[in-house]
């Protein structure tokens, strides 16, 4: 799988006007092969429509993974703790690209270095809203560069973590329906980025 940076790729948040405009997924069949798009919220109403996602995993130079804690405002998942950052490409925009603009705009630092982990195809329903994920969804590991600065929009919280903090943390508190779908099928890639080493 290719390793690349991902510190050149500039952020490009929409502009006032088209930020008004209604968010639109990219749906995909069971192969993630493009049929259409939809409105975000609708794409995540029950049953949900299976669409483009994202998934992303940084760590530190010690191997601990960047966990972040959803604000509370958010409309999906607010308040509980999940991978470095998730989300959907825009309609057409390369799930690499994406995973590196949206964990720059969330966090204020780009990944110093990032790459394709593979994907997984999933079904999670949210108890706490109600939505459903059905998420194709593209995962990317890689190491955290650069002083962090989380939008309070999006970020509540972060924490580096090791495997036994991180197994301590779930045993404690609530984790986005998502995380041990995308954690597990992302593992592989993990142990070859952060090394034997780190417990992985």
């Amino acid at each position: 799988m290719p390793t690349s940076p991902a510190a050149g790729i500039p952020a490009t948040p929409p502009s006032t006007a088209e930020a008004a405009e209604p968010i639109m997924l990219e749906l995909v069949d069971e192969g993630g092969v493009t049929i259409g798009t939809a409105e975000k919220l609708s794409a995540h109403t029950a049953p949900g429509r299976l669409h483009r996602a994202f998934s992303v995993f940084l760590f530190d130079d010690e191997g601990r993974l960047l966990l972040q804690r959803r604000a509370l405002g958010k409309y999906h998942s607010p308040g509980v703790w999940s991978n470095t950052c998730c989300g959907h490409p825009y309609p057409g925009e390369p799930p690499f690209v994406a995973a590196a603009r949206r964990t720059a705009e969330e966090l204020g630092a780009a990944p110093v270095l990032m790459r394709e982990a593979g994907t997984v195809r999933y079904n999670h329903p949210d108890p706490a809203s109600g939505l459903v994920e059905q998420e194709f969804n593209h995962l990317f590991v890689g190491l955290a560069g650069g002083e962090l600065r989380p939008d309070p929009e999006e970020i509540d919280d972060i924490a580096f973590v090791t495997p036994e903090e991180l197994a301590k943390r779930r045993a404690d508190g609530t984790f986005s329906a998502w995380f041990g779908t995308v954690l597990d099928a992302a593992l592989p890639a993990v142990r070859e980025v952060t090394g034997g080493g780190a417990g992985w």
